[in-house]
């Protein structure tokens, strides 16, 4: 099964045609998100999971994308860290999807949506040495 390409417009002079597969542009709002302070992740599917478990890197996970009349639809899962602000973060990522898709490709966008699929609290310190779980002192130190 063929990949699905957009057709770029290009200048009346210019000869030939060039194409970008839908990926290309999965991947580039992918990173564009990714660079917005206070994202933790974009969501993965199972397939995309499996393809890491065995090495394979994958970009664009959490991104669709769709081809309308008026320009594209990009859809963005993401996992934002706990305490941003849900609808600044998400106009940045908004503004910026548009942006570098625009810049990279020419291409209109008329619609980023941006779903949250939940929040990554921060990691606190644990209180356990797990080097020491009882508490014991080095035997070394006792010498």
């Amino acid at each position: 099964m063929a990949e699905e390409t957009i057709l770029l417009d290009q200048p009346a002079d210019t000869q030939g045609a060039t194409r970008v597969n839908v990926r290309v542009l999965d991947i580039i709002a992918a990173l564009a998100t990714q660079e917005v302070e206070g994202v933790a992740s974009l969501r993965g599917s199972l397939s995309d999971r499996a393809q890491e478990v065995f090495g394979r890197q994958v970009r664009g996970k959490g991104v669709e994308l769709v081809q309308s009349e008026n320009g594209l639809i990009i859809d963005v899962y993401v996992y934002l860290n706990y305490g941003v602000n849900v609808p600044k973060l998400a106009a940045e990522i908004q503004e910026r999807v548009t942006l570098q898709i625009a810049a990279m490709t020419e291409l209109a966008v008329s619609e980023v949506n941006v779903h949250v699929e939940g929040m990554i609290s921060p990691k606190f310190a644990s209180q356990f040495d797990p080097n020491n779980l009882f508490g014991e002192k080095d035997v070394a130190e006792d010498a």
